[in-house]
């Protein structure tokens, strides 16, 4: 048995320590549980760089989160190309972990990060039926209640075009049902305008979506050809001025959305993550936003902070993006 356990540390020989070398802060991480993925988007070349999806077992990412997380990592972001089609290339195989037996899938991956205690967020998650089985794990506090889920549109004809999977799903049904089982569930995405062929009243019924689902995190870019993307070759290419012209209308509707979100925040009681200690105090972030990419929270005058604490703070003002608290 003991021939298959890593080997211990050895601070006299090994060159590295024994959580690696890590990039990012010494209080947050990423935590990368699979390789390269098997859908063909047409505006996507990274299958053709990177192959088919190769999931990392489970047994080997919880040793490696379970190092983060005794080396003083406060946070895991959870990565990969399509995080909630983990383990199907492994055909979930098992793997053994603190004594338990765990099935190298979604589910199995969440349940068991949720034991570590400390923050857990998850990203680049599609919108697949089973995601579903997660939600009530966010609800639980195991994990934070948090998607990242990349929908790039809303109109059929052109998810079709993009050959985007999962697009027959009903997202604005599950959104729904994803926040009556658990209300605090921030959900952040990415989209695509003037993708080529798109209309206006594709696009209008983007806007619509973004009305309905009242998303809290919400990026935007304009189609870009990639060199090798099947996308190149589609016709109706959209103008570049009629592109900038409609995310500068996504980003407006997205901005009200947004702002009237936070303000709906403003006297809560929430715990934040300290980020930076600066002279006018400390900069943090809430369970609703991943670093780098989403709001930050601003303490004024809580200088004798440390990075990597969490505290408890109520929110006191709000604008489209960030927030301003004092601790409590």
């Amino acid at each position: 048995m003991q021939e298959h356990l890593p080997a211990a540390h050895n601070p006299f020989i090994d060159l590295l320590p024994p959580q690696g070398i890590k990039l990012t802060p010494q209080h947050y991480a990423y935590l990368k549980i699979s390789e390269g993925c098997n859908h063909r988007c047409s505006f996507c070349i990274i299958p053709s760089m990177r192959g088919d999806l190769v999931s990392r077992p489970i047994d080997e990412v919880l040793r490696e989160a379970q190092t983060l997380a005794d080396s003083g990592v406060k946070e895991l972001l959870i990565v990969s190309q399509d995080t909630s089609a983990y383990g199907v290339d492994l055909q979930y195989q098992e793997g053994l972990w603190q004594d338990r037996h765990w099935r190298t899938r979604f589910y199995d991956l969440a349940s068991a990060l949720g034991e570590l205690g400390i923050w857990v967020r998850m990203h680049y998650v599609y919108p697949y039926p089973h995601v579903d089985e997660i939600i009530p794990l966010m609800a639980a506090g195991k994990i934070l209640p948090y998607l990242d889920i990349p929908f790039q549109h809303a109109n059929s004809r052109i998810l079709k075009l993009m050959k985007r999977p999962a697009a027959a799903e009903n997202n604005l049904e599950r959104i729904k049902a994803w926040r009556k089982i658990c209300p605090d569930l921030t959900i952040r995405s990415t989209f695509i305008v003037g993708f080529p062929g798109e209309t206006e009243a594709e696009f209008e019924e983007l806007l619509a979506f973004l009305d309905e689902a009242q998303l809290d995190r919400v990026g935007c870019f304009t189609y870009s050809p990639v060199k090798g993307a099947a996308a190149n070759d589609l016709p109706d290419q959209i103008p570049e001025s009629v592109k900038e012209q409609r995310l500068a209308r996504f980003m407006e509707k997205q901005a009200e959305i947004s702002a009237a979100r936070l303000q709906r925040r403003v006297g809560r009681i929430e715990t934040v993550l300290i980020d930076e200690v600066v002279e006018e105090g400390a900069v943090a972030r809430s369970q609703s936003d991943a670093p780098e990419i989403d709001g930050q929270v601003f303490i004024d005058g809580a200088t004798h902070l440390q990075v990597g604490d969490f505290v408890t703070v109520e929110i006191e003002e709000a604008d489209d993006y960030d927030m301003w608290a004092r601790l409590v």
